[in-house]
């Protein structure tokens, strides 16, 4: 019996490339997913979806709290009487109403916010690595902002009429809440009837005017904080220390931009039957709400949205951080 050692080595590095290939192919893939910006758009978008999911009952009660004009009151009512009331009304679905739709919403919206963050940082920066002045961390999370939003505005005009069609508004009609459609049929009803691709943006230059300062601001602020919070001779703060800095920065950013968010739910649902506002601009939506409601009605719905900011923004930054640091740290456990 002879040995062919030509073909036995033929064999042997037939055999071993089909687990070299792979191999090469997933080490690549690794060195992709740790480059910072690859890194942080992931992150953002788990980040995202922890930080809705765990407020996402406030997020509707503030929905509804918004949409409420003089003469609509079967909202007006504290924090903790509105979610019992939607608990009783609706059951455990009713609280997460518009979280599915909500979530794929924010994944792609979070992922293209901290994405294009780090992006618009690398531009700006004057050295790899560099610390950002204030004013140029405002510019990069405005832009980060203003770029999220155009993305995945459609999705979040949809989630706001799902937050609110199944609550019980007398305006709405029982008929309205027999028959309710989800997301898609929601996003292609408001195509058909309601104005083709414009009705799907409607609203969207209040929401860029309040998304921008409030990106901007949460981001500024949080790295102000953080570094603040770190003690002296450390690299990073402790998870509670980002949770704090992640509360402050939501918190300070949302109050300042609150009215905005007020506009937008406003003008979204606009051309709605029933609930339809008609405003023919948003100095006249400003002026009718001040004049109607007074300057409070620009913040309505701020409590309920104070107290979702803190545990939605601190558990958004911790989660992007440790995310964040895990994919980039895939590159280091290679070498």
């Amino acid at each position: 019996m002879s040995l062919n050692p030509k073909v036995s080595t033929s064999r042997a590095g037939n055999e071993k490339q089909p687990v070299a290939a792979p191999l090469s192919r997933m080490l690549r893939i690794r060195h992709q997913v740790a480059q910072p910006v690859t890194a942080a758009f992931l992150a953002g978008g788990v980040a995202g979806a922890v930080s809705r999911t765990v407020v996402s009952p406030l997020e509707r009660l503030k929905i509804l709290y918004q949409i409420q004009s003089v003469g609509r009151e079967e909202y007006k009512m504290s924090v903790g009487k509105g979610l019992m009331k939607m608990w009783r009304e609706e059951g455990w679905r009713g609280l997460m109403r518009g979280n599915g739709t909500n979530c794929v919403r924010i994944i792609p919206y979070s992922a293209v916010q901290f994405g294009s963050y780090n992006l618009y940082k690398k531009a700006v920066e004057p050295y790899p690595g560099s610390d950002l002045s204030a004013p140029k961390r405002l510019l990069c999370g405005g832009m980060a902002g203003i770029t999220s939003v155009t993305v995945t505005y459609p999705l979040d005009i949809v989630r706001t009429r799902l937050s609110i069609q199944s609550a019980s508004f007398a305006a709405l009609g029982s008929e309205a809440r027999k028959a309710l459609p989800g997301m898609w049929g929601t996003m292609v009803s408001m195509y058909k009837n309601e104005g083709g691709i414009s009705a799907l943006y409607r609203g969207i230059i209040p929401t860029v005017a309040g998304v921008a300062p409030y990106v901007g601001l949460n981001f500024m602020t949080y790295e102000s904080v953080r570094k603040y919070f770190t003690p002296e001779g450390e690299k990073n703060p402790s998870a509670i220390r980002k949770l704090g800095a992640g509360a402050v920065s939501g918190a300070f950013a949302q109050t300042c931009t609150y009215p905005f968010d007020v506009l937008r739910r406003r003008f979204q649902i606009n051309t709605m039957s029933g609930l339809g506002y008609q405003y023919k601009s948003i100095w006249d939506a400003i002026k009718s709400i001040v004049a109607q409601e007074g300057l409070r009605g620009m913040y309505k719905g701020i409590v309920p949205n104070l107290l979702k900011v803190a545990p939605s923004m601190a558990s958004s930054w911790l989660s992007f951080e440790m995310t964040r640091d895990f994919l980039i740290g895939l590159e280091d456990d290679e070498k």
